[in-house]
């Protein structure tokens, strides 16, 4: 894999720069603003200018991009996205599964090595874990073959009246709110009855057959995706 990095010209700032389209363009792969990707990625919007071109222009172009009209991932592009996003979550379901790390420090650590493990180690990795369909913080792994499941969950901040779910994901994206979040029982697969929402946008919730409500504020609920509770 290696070589075919070197030989693609990929880097580590390109596979980010890829990810981050995957991941702001959503299921639909919705066209992605330099803006909306500068905000993702903090650098500058000159740079992200600069390198957008620069991947529509490659001999095999990784995006295509009009400037003005944001820019989509090519099909190889998006190859290679879910191929360092499969990495990254396979590492990070390693590393709390069989190392036991904190749950709050897994994205970080994964950031550092998903760009640079082997097929071999991927597969191995892969077969350590039964192959899991899912990370630990309930992200969705692509397969091998670049098929990624799609979740249809919501934020819990679009629930606009009380009932009961099933926290289906959590942002990894903030170490600090991982830690609010899991000091509260906050984790993928755990029931959560929304008990009470204010116009101020916090919430009132519990969690599993525990009584005890907490509140949380909309920047924190915003970072968990919910399912309705099945039935029988």
């Amino acid at each position: 894999m290696a070589e075919r990095r070197r030989a693609n010209g990929n880097t580590e700032s390109v596979d980010n720069y890829l990810k981050a389209i995957l991941s702001l363009g959503g299921g639909d792969q919705r066209r992605v603003t330099s803006k909306s990707l500068s905000d993702q990625l903090g650098v500058a919007p000159a740079s992200v200018t600069n390198m957008l071109q620069k991947l529509a222009a490659a001999a095999a172009p990784l995006v295509e991009y009009e400037r003005h009209r944001g820019v989509l991932l090519s099909s190889a592009g998006k190859r290679r996205a879910l191929e360092v996003l499969r990495h990254h979550r396979l590492i990070e379901t390693f590393l709390y599964e069989i190392l036991d790390y904190p749950i709050d420090e897994v994205h970080e650590e994964a950031e550092r090595l998903e760009h640079f493990i082997s097929e071999r180690f991927e597969e191995r990795i892969a077969a350590k874990l039964g192959h899991p369909k899912l990370d630990p913080h309930g992200h969705s792994i692509p397969t091998l073959d670049g098929h990624m499941a799609a979740q249809a969950s919501i934020p819990l901040t679009e629930v606009v009246k009380v009932g009961t779910f099933v926290i289906a994901s959590v942002s990894d994206r903030d170490a600090r709110s991982l830690r609010v979040m899991e000091s509260c029982g906050i984790t993928p697969g755990a029931k959560l009855r929304v008990l009470k929402s204010s116009a101020k946008g916090s919430y009132s919730v519990s969690i599993g057959r525990s009584s005890k409500a907490f509140n949380l504020s909309r920047e924190v609920a915003g970072d968990v995706r919910i399912l309705p509770l099945a039935k029988g």
